[in-house]
């Protein structure tokens, strides 16, 4: 677990870093989903950083592509390339674009992302192409609570459980904000866990930014019933610097030099 913290410490001090280098990208929900990230990337990924392309890998959909930073220093602390490299985010010729791209040959892109509403279709088209192919790799997609808005995810959603996808596992990063504001004054989501069990998942909820908590949540997911799962993780946007924290006015908000400096050094706190 201590292993864990550290490796969580050190994905949120590359977003800040990486972030404020750019001078534009989204903070807030990079660092909010860092725990999470670590979990699958160093725990529950069934993943080969030295063979990204192996056919009997987990697949990975960042269906909120905005939060590419924390998706690239996980790519980057477990070996896919050079953690250096991250401060090159958003430069002119850089493989790390401002939202993953497939097209940019950086390992472990599975594919191009960002145009909200679309990861949980391209997720269901994997997870039914290794259920057709009888393979036994998962996909994992990873949601927007203000991306629920789009009544494509439910679409997929409904076919997911359709087809009985149980080796497909959505995440939804559920921290109350988006771009506009809190959720609930943009449109209301509630009862959200009622809406997923409603459309035939599996559905777990927990504190997303609970690293213990995380951990037996992922060991213990298996398949349920021959239905799709998603986890509702619990977070705050922010995590990790409690003067930001909750705050959606740091949706995509970058922190300045003087913020660097102040961030980490709460962060290695």
């Amino acid at each position: 677990m201590n292993d864990l913290l550290q490796i969580s410490k050190k994905i949120r001090i590359s977003v800040v870093e990486s972030l404020t280098a750019a001078g534009s990208g989204h903070l807030g929900g990079s660092l909010g989903m860092a725990d999470i990230f670590t979990i699958l990337y160093f725990n529950t990924l069934n993943h080969n950083p030295k063979n990204p392309d192996w056919s009997e890998r987990d697949r990975l959909i960042l269906s909120i592509g905005h939060i590419a930073p924390v998706l690239y220093a996980s790519l980057a602390h477990s070996g896919y390339f050079p953690v250096e490299d991250l401060v090159t985010l958003r430069k002119l010729g850089s493989k790390l674009q401002g939202h993953p791209c497939k097209d940019s040959e950086l390992p472990g892109i599975e594919v191009s992302s960002g145009s909200l509403g679309q990861g949980l279709s391209i997720s269901v088209g994997l997870a039914l192409a290794a259920k057709m192919d009888k393979k036994d790799w998962k996909t994992y997609c990873i949601l927007g609570d203000g991306e629920l808005q789009e009544g494509s995810v439910w679409e997929a959603a409904m076919s997911a459980a359709h087809h009985k996808l149980n080796k497909l596992i959505a995440i939804v990063d559920r921290n109350n904000c988006q771009i506009d504001g809190k959720t609930k004054d943009v449109m209301e989501l509630e009862p959200l866990s009622e809406k997923w069990k409603a459309f035939g998942w599996n559905v777990i909820e927990c504190d997303g930014n609970n690293l213990e908590q995380l951990l037996k949540v992922f060991n213990e997911l298996i398949p349920v019933n021959n239905k799709p799962s998603v986890l509702i993780a619990k977070t705050k946007m922010g995590k990790g610097i409690k003067s930001i924290e909750d705050d959606y006015h740091w949706h995509g908000k970058v922190p300045s030099k003087e913020n660097m400096k102040e961030f980490i050094l709460e962060l290695n706190s």
